[in-house]
C-alpha cells in the first residue's frame, strides 16, 4: 500500500513539474511575441534611384537613342546633353520626359562627341543622382543611294540634295582630292571619271574639313581588259580556248548553249559585266589540274534546265573538284556575289579529289535548294583546305531534303594523308543567314563535321533559324567553335547542353525570333531590333539604321 501511495505522489509531482515548465515557456513566448515589431511589407526611400543600364545607340548616323531600365519610382526624367566627354561644362539641350518616352531620341551634328546625363524626378521624394554616358555620332551622309546605272566601268555619278554646302571629294584608293564645281553644287550631281574597272572605291564628300557623306562601290568590269562573252556563245568552248589568267566578262542573258558540265583546267575569272543584271548559267564547273586560281563573280547558277532533247535535267553541284586531282597544289577558289539554286547534291563537292589549296572564299552569295542527295553541303574528304571562309551569305533550304552535314572535312582517320599533325584547317562562318538548313527531327546532323587532328573554327554574327535537330558538332575531333553574337531561333541544338555535343558557350548569343519579312518567299529582312543592333546575319537583310 505504501508503495502505491509513493508512486501516486511521484506521478503527481511529475505532472506538477511539467505544468510549471509549460507555463514558463508560454510566458517566454508571449513575452517574445509582445516585443516583435510589425513585419515591414514595403521599403520606403527618400529619393529616386539612379537610372540603371543607361546607354546610347546611334540611329541613322546622327540620331542618339537613349534607353534605361525603368524602376517605377520616377514620375519623370531630366536629360541633358553637352558637346564634351562627361564634363558637362556646356549644356546644349535639356529635356524633361516621361517614362513612356523611354527610349528617347535626339538628333545632333555628325561625327561629333557628346555626353548625356539622366536623372529621375518625383513630386514626393528627392531626385536621383545623374547617370552619365558619352557617345559619338557617325558622320552624316547626304549622298543619295547609287542606282545601278550610276556605276560604270570607269566612272560613277553621285547625287546629293541640290544647293548643299559642299566643297570637294576625296577618292580612295589614291587619296585623290577632287574639287566640286559651282554648277555641281547647284545641281547636286557630279560624275567622277578616270576610274579603273572592277575596282572597289570609297568616295567621301566634304564641306571644308567636315564630312558630309561617304559611299562605297565597285566599278563594273572593264571589257577592254577582259574577253566579252554573250548568251549565244558556247561558254565551255570559250573557257577551253582561254589563256591562263584570263578574265571572261559575261553579258546579261541565259546561257543555254553550254548547259551541263564545264571543265576548268587553268586559272580564270568568270564575271558578270553588270552586277545588277547577272548572267544565268546552267553549269557544273569541274575544277581539275591547272586551275590554280578560280573566281566566279556575279553569276546566277541554276542547276535545273531543259536539254536539247526536251528532257528536264538537274545538275549535281555548281562546283566539283575532279577525281583527276592527285596530290595537286592549288591556291584559291573565290565565289562572290553569286546566286545559286537547285542542285541535287553538294554546293562544293571534293569527295574524291586529292589536293591542297590555301583558300576557299564564299562571300555575298545566296544559295537555295541544294538537295544533298549523296553528298554533304561543303564536302572535303581527301583534301586540305587551309582557310575556308563563308561570309555575308544566305543559305535557305539546303541539306534538308536529304539531311546531310553542312561542312565536312575528313582527316587522317578516314585516310586523308594531309592530316599529318602539321596542317591546320581554319574555318570561319561569319555574318550569314541559315534558314531551313539540315532541318530534320529524325536525324541529327552537324554544322561542322571536322575530323582533323587539329582544327580551328569560328562562328559569329550568324542567324540560324529552323535548323531541326542539328547541332554544331557531336564529333570528338571537332574543336569547340569560337562563338560571338549568334542568334538561334528554332535551333535549340546549338545552345542546349546534351552530353558531348558542342554548343555556343559564349555569353553573347540570343535565341529570339528574327521577325523575317517573308521567309517562305526568301525575304529574310530582320525586324528584331536587338539583332539589327548586333549586326546579326547576312548584311543584305539588315534595314538601314
Amino acid at each position: 500500500m505504501t508503495m502505491v501511495i509513493n508512486n501516486l505522489n511521484f506521478m503527481k509531482n511529475k505532472h506538477i513539474t511539467l505544468a510549471i515548465i509549460i507555463g514558463l515557456f508560454s510566458m517566454i513566448f508571449v513575452s517574445c511575441e509582445d516585443n516583435i515589431p510589425a513585419v515591414i511589407d514595403q521599403l520606403k526611400f527618400d529619393r529616386v534611384f539612379t537610372p540603371l543600364n543607361f546607354q546610347v545607340r546611334i540611329r541613322n548616323m546622327t540620331t542618339a537613342e537613349l534607353s534605361w531600365d525603368e524602376r517605377g519610382d520616377a514620375q519623370a526624367y531630366v536629360v541633358q546633353f553637352s558637346d564634351d566627354s562627361l564634363v558637362f561644362d556646356n549644356i546644349i539641350r535639356t529635356d524633361t520626359i516621361t517614362p513612356a518616352q523611354n527610349p528617347f531620341s535626339a538628333t545632333f551634328d555628325g561625327n561629333t562627341r557628346y555626353s548625356a546625363r539622366l536623372k529621375g524626378i518625383s513630386d514626393s521624394i528627392s531626385e536621383s543622382k545623374w547617370a552619365m554616358v558619352t557617345f559619338k555620332t557617325d558622320p552624316e551622309n547626304i549622298f543619295e543611294a547609287l542606282a545601278d546605272s550610276d556605276i560604270m566601268a570607269k566612272s560613277v555619278t553621285l547625287r546629293w540634295p541640290a544647293g548643299s554646302t559642299v566643297t570637294n571629294f576625296v577618292i580612295n584608293p589614291g587619296d585623290i582630292n577632287r574639287p566640286i564645281t559651282d554648277q555641281e553644287k547647284t545641281d547636286g550631281v557630279a560624275t567622277i571619271t578616270g576610274l579603273t574597272g572592277d575596282t572597289q572605291y570609297s568616295i567621301t564628300l566634304y564641306n571644308g574639313t567636315k564630312i558630309r557623306g561617304s559611299v562605297d562601290f565597285k566599278t563594273q568590269v572593264d571589257i577592254g581588259n577582259a574577253t566579252a562573252v554573250n548568251p549565244g556563245d558556247d561558254l565551255g568552248a570559250v573557257i577551253a580556248a582561254a589563256q591562263d589568267g584570263d578574265v571572261l566578262a559575261l553579258f546579261p542573258g541565259e546561257y543555254n548553249a553550254s548547259a551541263g558540265n564545264i571543265t576548268i583546267d587553268k586559272s580564270i575569272s568568270i564575271k558578270a559585266v553588270y552586277s545588277y543584271d547577272q548572267p544565268i548559267l546552267h553549269n557544273q564547273f569541274v575544277i581539275t589540274n591547272g586551275a590554280v586560281n578560280v573566281e566566279l563573280n556575279g553569276l546566277v547558277m541554276n542547276g535545273a534546265y531543259t536539254d536539247t532533247a526536251g528532257v528536264d535535267q538537274t545538275l549535281d553541284e555548281p562546283i566539283q573538284y575532279s577525281s583527276d586531282l592527285v596530290n595537286a597544289t592549288l591556291n584559291s577558289l573565290i565565289i562572290k556575289g553569286c546566286t545559286v539554286d537547285t542542285y541535287n547534291k553538294s554546293f562544293i563537292s571534293a569527295s574524291s579529289g586529292v589536293f591542297e589549296t590555301d583558300s576557299i572564299l564564299i562571300d555575298n552569295c545566296q544559295v537555295s535548294n541544294v538537295y544533298n542527295s549523296g553528298g554533304d553541303f561543303l564536302d572535303f574528304r581527301k583534301s586540305y583546305v587551309a582557310h575556308l571562309t563563308v561570309t555575308n551569305s544566305t543559305f535557305n533550304y539546303c541539306a534538308t531534303l536529304n539531311t546531310r552535314d553542312f561542312i565536312r572535312m575528313d582527316g587522317d582517320s578516314k585516310g586523308n594523308t594531309y592530316d599529318d599533325g602539321t596542317n591546320l584547317p581554319i574555318i570561319v562562318l561569319s555574318h550569314c543567314t541559315l534558314n531551313d538548313v539540315m532541318n530534320s527531327t529524325s536525324s541529327t546532323k552537324r554544322l561542322f563535321y571536322v575530323r582533323w587532328s587539329q582544327n580551328q573554327i569560328t562562328s559569329e554574327y550568324n542567324s540560324f533559324s529552323d535548323m531541326g535537330s542539328s547541332v554544331y558538332s557531336n564529333q570528338s575531333a571537332t574543336s569547340q567553335p569560337t562563338c560571338n553574337y549568334n542568334n538561334y531561333f528554332n535551333a535549340d541544338g546549338y545552345i542546349t547542353v546534351d552530353g558531348t555535343v558542342l554548343i555556343d558557350n559564349s555569353t553573347t548569343y540570343t535565341n529570339v525570333d528574327p521577325g523575317y519579312a517573308d521567309s517562305a518567299n526568301g525575304d529574310f529582312t530582320i525586324s528584331n531590333q536587338t539583332l539589327i543592333d548586333n549586326l546579326v546575319g547576312d548584311p543584305r537583310w539588315l534595314p538601314a539604321q
